[in-house]
């Protein structure tokens, strides 16, 4: 009874027969003791109420509007019938929304249309958030299954129920979708595929049409899907509950077989069904009984397509599928099987038995034999008796589901197979897909079952939700007030206890001759009349009515007993196993186990329709009854098994509703509704707003103790707890302490779960600081000493590769100076030979007369000394006379002969000089030719007397003898290489006759060949011509370059006053690399005619330096091959860009590797260019690789560098279209040997990942703030109202300093465009990636303002435009407005402002569509569907209005998806942006570690 104070002017719900509840207003105050109510309904029309005279029970009253539409049904003020029922059919009808939370149940409305609310994005945008921050749905509950499992380290159920058509099978599928997609591995998604891909097989095999739906399961399924330590799916395994067997062999009126059968009957036709005999689904007993055959809008042939395909994914190829189909086109022709009446006997008729035993590959006698006879055992002897034709009947129809059973049991096995794992299993989510409530026209033993089954799981239920809180709530002393809500339980005793129906139906079907209507008298017997719960039918006496939660039910007791003993003989199943057929008795090979009622099969899966077996040894005389359980028996131990395992779990409930019976979309029917409510319980549900979480003071202790300071821990682990609580949660009513537990409201665990992780991640920091501060400086000095040795050996090994270029250099100058100085004695031989014999008469004239002058001067010479002699040295005459005996005896006897002889070599040894004089024509021959003239003219001049004392005259003498063997042995090895020459002529002139034959032997073959032959053996010829001259040439390049890298030139030749001479000789050498020049001097003094030419060759060369002035820096960098790896590591791969943003000039990395690519360049080193450009790549790939996720700085760093070093290879290209933006100077820097504009469009490529990575560093930062800072936080204080939320109130309410505000999203701009204006980023760059920011806050905050129906509100529209301005206002003052960041707030600013606008008339219809051109229609039709009042003087938005604005957007072309692409991002351009700076002018600082690197 409600308060009497409310009934003024309230609005209450009256009942109606149509619409099963109707609101009204009262006219008139209710006052105590009225017994009629004034009221007037929403028509107009006024009406009188009548109260109840025995309860005098008021009608329940209305929730206020702004309560109206609420997602959770615990927020409503007014928790009855009538009020769910309202505010379901608002949610459904006005807002399109199909789920609702009801406490802890998710309430699922099937729509009957395909909704854009399951796709990845909607999966993203639930994932990680909790259940009650975002709109109810399907992937919320599944959201929480999944982080209690990873939490708590508990296994999860989630239970969906319904009633057929609700859409369970559905949501569960979602279900399922969603664990495969957040599980983090998409390679594990094939897993949950393989789920799907087994619902076409199970919906064919188990699935059928019922008066209440077209693909009604007939049997439920338990999903268990496992995930490993890392929570990804691994596997599944499913079980399967009470098949429906008995449909097998019949089928009500308007209902059908299962699906099997009538795709088989529609594929008859093709090839590989021929052998199976089918035809019309007509012609089979066990396919036309319903008398509807066929589906509306269902093709069963492409049905068994999608099986076939279904089965080979799961791999059962062909052999195993024409198995399958074998048997089932088997079971058909059993059900044709007829038998006749016969006194004594009852044999069946052949032909369809025929083709039974063919296909089933069993013996006809046999088959036909024990289908009309059963074995019977005594204790003494055996008999085979004749079965009636009932019997024959039953046990026909028994055999055929027995096969069909076993066959479903095989096919699950199968597919549990295919989704089997190895990897073992820590941990579950089991997804319950179970029948629901079922009461037809006529209500037999299966329907018995199935509501049984829901009595359990309804228990199962009130107990987790009701009755287990409010005696743990008692138990632990907290202050609770009672609810009366009903309990299942004296229905589940009338059931299963002792002398109930299912106890009492297995002792009748014991009984030799029990039958249905002894078993209904035994029921009105025990239970009529003594419990409230058993009703008997006025006119029946073969029936009974059951009271279950839901509703009551009449059971009609005919097959009942046939139904639960489930007989097939032992005979017949022996002559099945006997088959010929392999697959045949592979469905029994379990029949010969004994399955243990407490335990599920190898499978995992429990037995609920398998029949049990006959023990494997028979006592003598027992009977050959094959069956001890019964069907009943073996279905309360799997339901007992079924609730194990749930209780063991931690439950999620679906509670899945059918809104109508004629599938239209979006189309509720009261009475429908309230009759599912009521069949699930929800309104119950309604009843109770609990303190969910509870936690024992140790596990509290044991979880919370980081949070706990040293001082706070007392020996008592209560009132230590108690304390810490206190501090952490202000609010006392969040919590409260019972004897043994804590329990909190909802929120508080994840709040004290989010206090914890802070800390936590706070001492992980400190602890992973110190670990890699330990660990790097352990590397760093494994990496010091592997630095050192490696540096050891390699400064050795190149120690060692210097000395032998030394020695090697040093041996090939030795080898040069001989070999040039044999080529030139050659060349000199040669010539002199060739002088000698031209010039020989000239040379013997000139030195004759020469020759007679030097005589006569000498003779003139001597006399003038003798009479001097003779004057001065009177005392000498005699020896002077004896001087001129011995002279004239000289003269008259040998004289001439001597003076012929010295005159003759005279003669020889002029002719050899002056032959060496006019043959040395090179700049070393002159020196020499030099020394001999200088001899020659000392000779001339020499006093002759002088010369011949003490035996001088003879030593010349003999000298001059030796000349001429010398000069004899030179011409004999002159003449014999003139020789060996002349040979050598003879053999090339052979050589050439032998080549010309050759050529004129091919030019007549090629004047034989066609035009075109002849024109290729001519470009052959012409190419083999020219490669052989090019080989010459290259051969004379070769030789003129040894020769010019030593060069002499004598420069000036002086004569001293004492007849020296001075030859100054300048020495020119080349350096090949880089193009230097070197002169040494070398200046000889001194007598010629005691220096040889050897020793003048030989003569060391002293190096005389000479100042050059300093050339201008180039703005090149040089380093050795060898270094450039260590280029890379200082510069990119260990440079730290913090310190390198802030010291130095911005874009150095960039500059510096520029300025050695510069280098090779200028050496035309391709190689050495290829090599630094693909090392600075894969560097930068590198460092980007290993960065830390949030590592904005050093992603930011390398993006303005890459860009920069973009730019520098643009600027310095050499294009005329870069060149115009240089200054002169910079042009002469340009490239001149490479163009690299492929490393250009590598660098491009490269550039445009490393921005992309930066957009995705900068979106896991924003993240965590959009929601909180642009939506939750009330930056304008007071605005927003307050609502009452529920049992699933929202956790994050307290602004703490871990609450993310608008602040914190501008101070995380502020730090983002401050670290790349630091990095030096191109303005433009900047821009983008501003507008890339900004289009993620933008996206983030409409999709979650799209899936949040709390925040479509006026009051919040509101905080999202001054949002909105503040984000602008921090444009401006960047000078960012024109970067198009702006632009892409539209859709957001759009919502914002229809959230305020007025949504009343046409006209504001018109200015809504003309005003949200940025949102797509279904945006702005949800927009107004999650429209909330938050105020009184706020007003829904009706649907007429919505639909108007559907009208008017029709015609808009734009896409169907809610949600914006919070991944995109946009197209990235690098504009070329010119730099400044001299590159020249660019030092390098020792910070860098380049030391190794120098300025050209």
């Amino acid at each position: 009874m409600c308060v009497l104070e409310h009934y003024f002017y309230a609005r209450v719900w009256i009942p109606d027969p149509e619409e099963v509840w109707k609101s009204a207003e009262l006219l008139k105050d209710y006052k105590p003791g009225d017994k009629v109510l004034q009221l007037r309904l929403e028509e107009g029309k006024d009406l009188e109420y009548c109260l109840d005279p025995k309860t005098k029970e008021l009608p329940p009253l209305r929730n206020p509007d702004i309560l109206v539409g609420e997602n959770d049904l615990t927020a409503l003020s007014y928790l009855h019938e009538p009020a769910v029922l309202h505010n379901l059919k608002v949610r459904f009808i006005d807002s399109k929304l199909i789920y609702t939370y009801c406490g802890i149940v998710l309430v699922a409305i099937n729509p009957y249309e395909q909704l854009p609310i399951y796709g990845e994005d909607i999966i993203n945008a639930y994932s990680g958030q909790n259940m009650g921050d975002m709109d109810p749905h399907i992937f919320a509950v599944a959201e929480e299954a999944y982080k209690q499992m990873a939490r708590d380290e508990r296994n999860q159920s989630i239970i969906v129920s319904g009633e057929s058509g609700a859409g369970k099978t559905v949501s569960a599928k979602y279900a399922m979708r969603y664990f495969a997609t957040v599980s983090g591995s998409a390679s594990e998604a094939n897993v949950e595929e393989k789920v799907l891909a087994s619902n076409p097989i199970m919906e064919s095999i188990g699935n059928a049409k019922t008066t209440r739906n077209d693909n009604s399961s007939r049997f439920g399924k338990y999903i268990e899907i496992g995930f490993d330590k890392r929570y990804r799916i691994i596997g599944a395994n499913m079980r399967t509950y009470l098949l429906e067997k008995s449909r097998v062999v019949f089928q009500a009126e308007e209902e059908r077989n299962y699906h099997i059968f009538y795709q088989l009957c529609a594929s008859a036709a093709l090839p590989e069904f021929k052998t199976l005999r089918l035809g019309n689904a007509n012609y089979f007993h066990y396919t036309k009984q319903g008398g509807s055959p066929v589906i509306d809008g269902i093709d069963d042939a492409k049905e068994m397509v999608n099986t076939r395909q279904a089965c080979t994914l799961l791999g059962n190829y062909d052999s195993y599928q024409m198995g399958i189909f074998r048997i089932l086109a088997g079971i058909l022709h059993l059900g044709n099987v007829e038998f006749a009446s016969r006194d004594s006997d009852s044999c069946p008729k052949h032909d369809p038995l025929t083709i039974f035993c063919d296909l089933m590959g069993v013996e006809y006698e046999e088959m036909a034999h024990w289908l009309c006879h059963r074995k019977l055992a005594t204790a003494t002897e055996t008999y085979i008796k004749p079965v009636s034709k009932l019997h024959a009947i039953n046990a026909r129809d028994a055999l055929a589901k027995h096969i069909y059973a076993n066959l479903f049991n095989w096919i699950v096995d199968h597919v549990n197979k295919a989704l089997h794992s190895t990897v073992k299993q820590h941990s579950f989510i089991g997804v319950l897909d179970i029948y629901g409530f079922e009461t037809f026209e006529i209500n037999s033993f299966e329907q018995f079952c199935i509501n049984y089954a829901n009595e359990k799981l309804q228990q199962q239920f009130n107990m987790h939700v009701f009755k287990l809180e409010q005696e743990e709530y008692m138990k632990e002393q907290i202050p609770w007030t009672l609810i009366d809500f009903y309990d299942n339980q004296p229905c589940i005793n009338l059931i299963e206890a002792k002398m109930g129906v299912l106890d009492l139906l297995d002792e009748e079907c014991k009984m030799p001759k029990g039958s249905d209507d002894t078993w209904a008298q035994k029921l009105y017997n025990t239970h009529l009349n003594k419990c409230a719960l058993f009703e008997k039918p006025r006119l029946s006496n073969k029936a009974f009515i059951i009271k279950h939660f839901a509703d009551k039910v009449e059971y009609q007791c005919e097959g009942f007993l046939e139904k639960n003993k489930d007989t097939v003989y032992e005979e017949q199943i022996k002559v099945l196993k006997s088959s010929k057929f392999k697959l045949l008795p592979e469905l029994f090979q379990d029949e010969e186990k004994v399955i243990s009622p407490t335990s599920a099969t190898s499978s995992g899966r429990v037995p609920l329709s398998r029949t049990p077996v006959k023990p494997a040894k028979a006592r003598p005389g027992q009977t050959s009854k094959e069956h001890k359980k019964t069907v009943g028996h073996q279905f309360r131990n799997s339901l007992h098994l079924l609730m194990e395992t749930l209780n063991a779990t931690t439950p999620h409930y679906v509670r899945c509703i059918k809104p109508n019976d004629f599938k239209f979309p979006f189309t509720l029917l009261s009475a429908t509704v309230i009759y599912n409510l009521r069949e699930l319980s929800v309104v119950w549900t309604d009843a109770i707003s609990v303190l969910w979480n509870r936690w024992t003071y140790q596990e509290f202790f044991s979880r919370y103790r980081v949070l706990m300071k040293q001082k706070d821990v007392l020996s008592d682990r209560k009132q230590t707890c108690k304390n810490v609580l206190e501090k952490l949660i202000l609010d006392k009513d969040k919590y409260q302490f019972g004897k043994t537990k804590i329990f909190f409201r909802a929120g508080q665990v994840a709040y004290l779960e989010k206090i914890r992780a802070d800390k936590l991640r706070a001492a992980c920091i400190r602890i992973q600081k110190t670990i890699r501060g330990w660990l790097m400086r352990k590397k760093y000095m494994r990496m010091r000493k592997a630095a050192i040795t490696i540096q050891r050996y390699v400064r050795g090994y190149q120690a060692r590769c210097y000395a032998k270029f030394l020695r090697r250099t040093r041996a090939a100058i030795i080898i040069q100076k001989f070999q040039r100085m044999y080529v030139v004695r050659k060349r000199y031989q040669c010539m002199r030979d060739a002088t000698i014999a031209l010039q020989a008469l000239l040379r013997g004239y000139l030195v004759r007369n020469k020759y007679q002058m030097v005589r006569n001067n000498v003779l003139l010479l001597y006399s003038n000394f003798i009479s001097t002699y003779l004057q001065n040295k009177a005392a000498l005459w005699c020896p002077l006379g004896n001087l001129h005996a011995v002279m004239h005896n000289a003269q008259t006897n040998g004289w001439r002969g001597s003076t012929w002889k010295l005159e003759s070599s005279d003669t020889v040894i002029n002719e050899l000089l002056i032959s060496e004089v006019f043959t040395l024509n090179t700049y070393k021959q002159e020196k020499y030719f030099s020394k001999l003239l200088y001899r020659i003219v000392s000779f001339s001049f020499t006093d002759y007397h002088m010369l011949n004392e003490d035996g001088e005259l003879w030593l010349v003498y003999e000298g001059l003898k030796q000349a001429n063997r010398l000069l004899e042995s030179q011409l004999q090895s002159q003449k014999k290489s003139h020789e060996n020459e002349l040979e050598s002529l003879r053999g090339e002139i052979q050589s050439l006759k032998e080549e010309n034959n050759r050529q004129q032997q091919l030019l007549a073959q090629n004047l034989q060949l066609p035009p075109e032959a002849r024109i290729e053996a001519s470009l052959q010829h012409e190419i083999t011509r020219l490669t052989n001259e090019n080989l010459v040439r290259a051969v004379m390049l070769l030789e003129q370059a040894w020769s010019l890298t030593s060069l002499s030139v004598p420069v000036s030749t002086h004569r001293f006053s004492d007849g020296s001479l001075l030859n100054v000789k300048v020495y020119v050498g080349f350096s090949g690399r880089h193009g230097n020049v070197s002169f040494y001097f070398c200046s000889e003094v001194g007598q010629m005619e005691n220096i040889s030419p050897g020793q003048i060759i030989d003569e060391p060369i002293r190096p005389v330096n000479i100042p050059r002035k300093e050339k201008d820096f180039q703005g090149m960098l040089e380093y050795k091959k060898e270094d450039e790896q260590k280029l890379v590591k200082n510069l990119i791969l260990e440079l730290k860009p913090r310190g390198v943003a802030v010291n130095l000039i911005p874009g150095l990395p960039a500059y510096i590797l520029f300025m050695c690519v510069r280098h090779a360049d200028y050496l035309n080193d391709d190689q050495k260019v290829r090599s630094l450009l693909t090392s600075t790549i894969n560097g930068i790939k590198k460092v980007l690789k290993v960065s830390l996720g949030d590592d904005f700085e050093t992603v930011s760093f390398w993006l303005s560098n890459t860009c920069r070093f973009l730019h520098c290879l643009k600027q310095y290209s050499g294009e005329e279209g870069f060149m115009k933006h240089n200054t002169p100077r910079q042009n002469e820097h340009c490239l001149t040997n490479f163009d690299l504009a492929e490393y250009r469009q590598v660098l491009s490529d490269l550039a445009i990942q490393i921005y992309q990575q930066l957009v995705r560093v900068l979106e896991n930062i924003l993240q965590p703030m959009i929601v909180s800072g642009m939506l939750e936080h009330e930056t304008i204080q007071g605005v927003s109202g307050v609502k009452p939320t529920g049992l699933r109130k929202r956790t994050s309410s307290i602004a703490d300093e871990g609450t993310y505000t608008l602040d914190s999203i501008i101070r995380q701009l502020n730090s983002f465009h401050s670290v790349m204006c630091q990095h030096g980023m191109d303005p433009e760059l900047i821009k983008q990636v501003v507008k890339q920011m900004f289009y993620i806050i933008g996206a983030v905050t409409l999709n979650n303002l799209l899936l949040r129906k709390d925040m479509c509100s006026w009051s919040k529209g509101m905080q999202i435009r001054y949002n909105v301005s503040q984000l602008e206002e921090w444009l401006r003052d960047k000078n960012l407005m024109n970067s198009g960041a702006k632009e892409t707030l539209e859709p957001l600013i759009q919502a914002a402002q229809l959230l305020q606008v007025k949504k009343k008339t046409d006209e504001d219809a018109e200015a809504i569509c003309s005003m949200c051109n940025a949102l797509t229609t279904a945006q702005i039709v949800k927009v107004l569907n999650l429209y909330t009042p938050v105020n009184e003087f706020e007003e829904r938005v009706l649907v007429s209005f919505i639909r108007t604005i559907q009208l008017r957007l029709r015609d808009r072309k734009d896409s169907p998806q809610l949600l914006m692409d919070a991944k995109h991002i946009f197209p990235v351009t690098f504009p070329f942006n010119p730099s400044s700076l001299a590159l020249e002018t660019i030092q390098i600082p020792a910070s860098l570690g380049l030391g190794f690197i120098s300025r050209v």
